[in-house]
């Protein structure tokens, strides 16, 4: 059932994605591409090849912070994962329960390979963890959809390694199309194309995990190569990816659970805030402090909830809302503490918030952690009505609820190009 959350959340950001200016970019590269009709862009009446249509689909999972995340490996692994294995789903006319056991085998490669990176380490060299795991996530998912043998899998792994890239400079972007292209178009696209690779019998090194110049040594300076096999068939990382309650990077969904708390429990409006301070892991806060991207700036997200009483996809897209004045001037009165005294491996994602008021009131809230985490999972009625509201303006509520019925028969599912009709748009 988890894996069918992680499905169904990721698809509902594909479709909603497709609507921003990421996936629309996208969609319009794709169409001056060409090429063989094998896949469905999503939010689209569009099918193009394979490798397209999982970077349009990708790009699109990722035009926001609606996706899903893994904590432990610095990787969003559904916006590569779900879009690669779709595609070549449909090309392959694979049924649903082999598409189920792909993405589910993708989710456990990709954050494996971001565990043994070390992504705190990875990133402090300006690498991004999260598109350098995806490639191998995509690759590994479908290659399973392709039925490769071992030495071919070995070799689709191997091209993976070659196209792994990505540098964290996208967190300076304004906007959010090359953050979408690096976490989950690039790595999506660049898994399908080095199973294709494969799939016509281009030989590669077999593993590019050990041996000499290999992939990890050449990433991070102290891999933990152990990570790529601990727990192997026993612990499945799609059981420890979380899914995101509100379309915000993952370091605010605790602040922003915290003051809704706070503004639930007591009658406080924006005018009645003098000051509020955060304190988060320090790495977290570095993150998402004053960014200019607006769902990655903890400042401007609380200021909107604040002045609009909630955070919901559409506010957090709604340019008129997002540069009122109310809400710049509570941007400045917004404090983001990186807190060494919260790192604590146990408990990664937990904060302490203060909001003081003009009034002289002193309200704290401390989460341990925040819905939607492993240890906090969100139920199935919570994901189906997330999916709703991103899926429904652009598909409709009727088809918007067959592919939920969709999703959660998958195994019913004799070949994953009946999905096309409930993915795609008249256009």
């Amino acid at each position: 059932m988890r894996a069918k959350h992680h499905i169904l959340d990721t698809l509902a950001a594909m479709i909603s994605g497709s609507t921003l200016n990421p996936g629309q970019f996208m969609l319009q590269y794709v169409r001056t591409e060409g090429g063989s009709a094998e896949a469905q862009v999503a939010g689209s009446g569009l099918l193009a090849s394979a490798s397209l249509a999982a970077l349009a689909n990708g790009t699109a999972a990722h035009a926001d912070e609606t996706d899903d995340s893994h904590a432990a490996s610095g990787t969003h692994p559904g916006c590569a994962v779900v879009p690669a294995t779709l595609a070549m789903a449909e090309r392959a006319g694979s049924d649903g329960t082999a598409f189920l056991k792909a993405v589910v085998l993708g989710y456990d490669v990709g954050c494996r390979v971001g565990r043994a990176l070390r992504p705190k380490v990875v990133s402090a060299k300006g690498h991004s963890s999260r598109s350098l795991g995806n490639v191998f996530g995509a690759t590994a998912a479908a290659a399973s959809i392709a039925q490769l043998d071992a030495s071919r899998a070995g070799g689709a792994l191997s091209y993976a390694a070659q196209q792994a890239a990505g540098i964290g400079s996208y967190i300076r972007a304004q906007d959010h199309v090359e953050k979408a292209f690096v976490l989950g178009g690039m790595p999506a696209r660049n898994g399908v194309t080095a199973v294709r690779l494969a799939q016509t019998g281009a030989s590669g090194s077999a593993d590019p995990f050990v041996g000499e110049r290999n992939f990890l040594n050449a990433y991070s300076p102290d891999p933990e190569p152990e990570e790529l096999v601990r727990g192997l068939g026993k612990n499945f990382e799609i059981l420890q990816t979380s899914i995101k309650q509100f379309s915000v990077g993952s370091p605010i969904q605790a602040p922003l659970e915290a003051l809704l708390a706070v503004m639930a429990e007591h009658p406080l409006s924006a005018a009645d805030v003098e000051r509020v301070v955060v304190r988060l892991p320090e790495q977290r806060a570095v993150t998402v402090n004053n960014r200019e991207i607006p769902d990655i700036n903890l400042q401007q997200i609380l200021a909107l909830a604040l002045v609009h009483g909630n955070v919901t996809f559409a506010n957090t897209h709604d340019d008129r809302l997002l540069n009122h004045s109310s809400v710049h001037d509570l941007r400045s009165r917004i404090e983001l503490v990186g807190d060494p005294a919260l790192l604590d491996a146990e408990f990664p994602r937990q904060v302490d918030l203060t909001i003081m008021t003009r009034a002289g009131q002193r309200f704290v809230k401390r989460l341990m952690t925040y819905r939607g985490t492993p240890e906090n999972p969100v139920s199935t009625d919570e994901v189906e009505a997330k999916a709703r509201n991103l899926m429904a303006p652009v598909i409709g509520r009727e088809q918007c609820d067959a592919l939920i019925r969709a999703v959660a028969k998958l195994e019913e599912v004799k070949d994953m190009r009946e999905f096309r009709a409930l993915l795609a748009t008249q256009e």
